[in-house]
């Protein structure tokens, strides 16, 4: 089959050494971010400190333009942070939670890391939060239960596009209508679909995202992002701040804070240049290629990775729906971690959540044919069990 997307399979050097089948985790290095990384170092060097105003400031703003394309939302509505957790402590500073709307909801199935934020927030400010339930399947979550628990109490709804371990879509539209309807915030953690599903975000009336580059952008660890639609961003004063926050950041007022009008109000401290070179030619290739595109052949791929489960009768923890599945599918097999710990020794790399199973990724530079190959691996590696010399070893990342 003619695939034009494998045109860009030679800036990814890593595809050429393994069977890379884990973008939902961390995008393979494009081949010009090396050269980006290195005109960090040599501006590093041969400017100083006057590189601040050759490009170093600068370069964050560049970034998030690209991002701001790929999410669908207007220019200048997007600040750069370090990480997700960081950009959601961004947003959730600006609400206070009175006793008639101190409600924060969101699901089970939410990414830990985020949800641990909002609990020990919500125990300091007197917030309430209601956790919504796994559907009966472990894998989704079922969306008229999530509507109803968004009620005139609600004050935040920080919830999942893509769930990390099922790989599920939630309707972000309708839980944005809902959120609307009664006065809440939603907070769209866009991780797990940005650069693999097209985003709408301005469309479909969302409030607030975080998300990073660093699983289908390809643009490595420190590379995260918070949209706020320009209707809501006026009203609010983020308490976690920063000088570059301020609108005239290089004065160094002792005045007190007057923050920007654009994104930028979102802003804390010293902005992250090496990831920003690190990681902004990745999201330049996804961005020129469009997701659209990626989509397509996303869905492609994911159709051959459940064809092959079921020659081989492995269960799926993931959504066979076009329209319910994100890129990456999990599959439970018997010692999924001991097994994954022998793919990635073989040069099949994928990677394993208790859950959830083995996730596969595969993303526009991989072939359909790795794709199957890697559920071919697991089999053989549960035929001839040599899983079992992982048996009892620590986990570690990964």
């Amino acid at each position: 089959m003619d695939d034009p997307l494998l045109r860009w399979r030679s800036e990814f050097s890593i595809v050429e050494k393994a069977n890379y089948q884990i973008s939902n985790s961390l995008g393979a290095m494009p081949d010009r971010a090396r050269s980006s990384m290195l005109e960090y170092a040599d501006t590093w060097d041969a400017r100083g400190v006057r590189a601040w105003g050759d490009r170093w400031w600068n370069l964050q703003f560049e970034f998030a333009s690209l991002v701001e394309n790929i999410l669908g939302v207007d220019h200048g509505t997007v600040s750069m942070h370090q990480n997700v957790a960081m950009a959601s402590q961004s947003i959730l500073s600006c609400f206070d939670f009175p006793d008639e709307r101190n409600r924060i909801v969101y699901t089970d199935l939410n990414f830990p890391s985020v949800m641990y934020l909002y609990e020990q927030y919500s125990q300091r400010v007197g917030a309430e939060v209601v956790r919504v339930p796994a559907a009966a399947d472990g894998i989704t979550v079922d969306l008229q239960q999530l509507l109803e628990a968004i009620d005139e109490r609600t004050r935040l709804v920080p919830i999942s596009h893509v769930l990390f371990r099922s790989g599920f879509i939630q309707d972000a539209a309708a839980i944005v209508a809902r959120a609307r309807e009664v006065g809440a915030v939603v907070i769209l953690d866009v991780y797990q679909s940005v650069g693999s599903v097209p985003l709408k975000l301005k469309e479909w009336g969302v409030h607030a995202a975080v998300g990073g580059a660093l699983k289908y952008c390809c643009g490595g660890p420190g590379n995260c992002f918070l949209y706020v639609d320009p209707e809501l961003r006026g009203q609010l004063q983020p308490g976690f701040t920063g000088w570059a926050a301020h609108k005239d950041p290089f004065a160094f007022s002792a005045a007190g804070q007057d923050y920007r009008d654009d994104g930028g109000r979102f802003l804390n401290g010293t902005p992250n240049v090496p990831a920003l070179y690190a990681g902004i030619e990745g999201v330049r290739i996804v961005h020129d290629i469009g997701v659209e595109t990626i989509r397509k052949k996303s869905l492609r791929m994911t159709a051959k990775v459940h064809a092959a489960c079921d020659r081989h009768g492995f269960p799926l923890r993931s959504p066979r729906s076009e329209s319910q599945r994100g890129n990456h599918v999990s599959v439970d097999v018997p010692h999924g971690y001991e097994v994954c710990q022998v793919l990635n020794e073989a040069d099949v790399v994928c990677d394993y959540r208790p859950g959830a199973g083995i996730r596969l990724s595969p993303h526009f530079y991989t072939t359909d044919a790795e794709a199957v190959a890697a559920v071919d691996a697991m089999a053989q590696v549960l035929e001839t069990r040599e899983y079992e010399r992982f048996l009892g070893a620590s986990r570690k990342p990964g």
